[in-house]
């Protein structure tokens, strides 16, 4: 599977980026059948990073209202990745 398709796009928020900032941790939405190793091999790929370890999390779609008419959001997978020290993701350099 090519790595683009497993990594979807990178999660910036303020506790991302703090995160990011302390720990070299960095937050990514992938596809929920991805693994672990598979995560690190994309990132690894995509960004010409070494990745040490990886974390992930399943996130529940949010129920919404509009009206009287209840949704759900889709729920999704979130990866924090740990980089070796001394590498970075250009993507979030300047954020």
């Amino acid at each position: 599977m090519d790595p683009r398709q497993i990594v979807l796009e990178p999660i910036v928020t303020e506790k991302s980026t703090i995160v990011r900032e302390l720990h070299n941790k960095y937050s990514f939405k992938v596809i929920p059948s991805a693994t672990k190793p598979q995560i690190a091999r994309a990132i690894e790929a995509i960004f010409d990073v070494k990745v040490l370890k990886v974390h992930t999390v399943r996130m529940d779609g949010k129920v919404k209202r509009l009206g009287r008419n209840l949704g759900r959001r889709s729920a999704w997978k979130k990866a924090i990745v740990t980089l070796a020290e001394g590498d970075s993701v250009d993507f979030f350099e300047g954020v």
